[in-house]
């Protein structure tokens, strides 16, 4: 690999395992250099030494839980000031099958911490840079969830949030040379299941998806200027189909008057 072109650096969240390590192991193969980002330092210095060495790429980490305000505070700090930064994947999460009344309420505020402050922060950090320098990419790994509570309304809240926040972002950015991607997997074989307390093997085989092609399709669908990838729709249209009812919808939402439907 030496001699390709260096297509800057990349900053991976939950880059020590399952989804995280598998888009660094690809975009270390794609010719960029990493920041790699998590809570488990020794597997994090574990996958830096094996991408240095298949790769000959420069690969850095940064130990940190992303639950923590200060450890969130200092990974924004190392990665707003590194003009190198081309791409950011914000791909951290926690989840759990938690419903509301029963829920642990520590457990439920680290949740929304990852998966929708940390997200937004470290955004945050990196895209005045992006825009300035007019190249780079931002992606955000939401979930199918994101469209269907029955797995929890805490999860499924944040991963809307990721969603709509992503979207936002898409029309922050038109007209310039930086791309914003959302993903949205659906069920897809790592330890984050393990962690969140579910098996996933009592879903149906069929429905699983490997963490490595879920990550090549994202990336196909990245490479194409993709705003919403969803890894498992075979029929494009659908989405298409989608988003324009909820458009079409949104739009009958307004009134000057309450609908006749509410008169007393």
């Amino acid at each position: 690999m030496t001699g390709q072109e260096n297509k800057g650096t990349a900053v991976v969240t939950g880059a020590s395992s399952g989804i995280g390590a598998v888009y660094a192991d690809r975009l270390a193969g794609q010719g960029y250099d990493l920041v790699l980002v998590a809570r488990r330092a020794n597997r994090l210095e574990e996958l830096a030494e094996k991408l240095r060495y298949a790769y000959d790429r420069k690969v850095s980490f940064i130990t940190a839980d992303l639950s923590d305000d200060d450890d969130v505070r200092r990974v924004e700090r190392l990665i707003s000031a590194d003009e190198s930064v081309t791409l950011l994947v914000n791909n951290a999460g926690l989840g759990g099958q938690q419903v509301v009344a029963t829920a642990d309420a520590d457990a439920a505020e680290r949740m929304i911490k990852v998966n929708v402050i940390a997200l937004t922060r470290l955004t945050r950090a990196v895209l005045p840079g992006l825009l300035a320098r007019n190249r780079g990419a931002i992606v955000n790994i939401a979930s199918v969830l994101a469209y269907e509570t029955s797995f929890g309304g805490i999860y499924s809240g944040t991963k809307a949030y990721v969603v709509n926040f992503t979207e936002a972002l898409q029309r922050e950015v038109a007209g310039t040379n930086v791309k914003v991607q959302v993903v949205l997997p659906g069920a897809t074989r790592t330890d984050f299941w393990e962690l969140a307390g579910s098996d996933i093997d009592q879903l149906p085989k069929e429905i699983v998806m490997t963490a490595d092609d879920m990550v090549d399709a994202a990336l196909v669908g990245l490479a194409r200027g993709e705003a919403v990838t969803v890894p498992a729709l075979a029929d494009a249209g659908k989405l298409d189909t989608f988003l324009g009812a909820r458009q079409a919808f949104y739009g009958s939402l307004h009134a000057n008057k309450p609908a006749a439907r509410y008169a007393a």
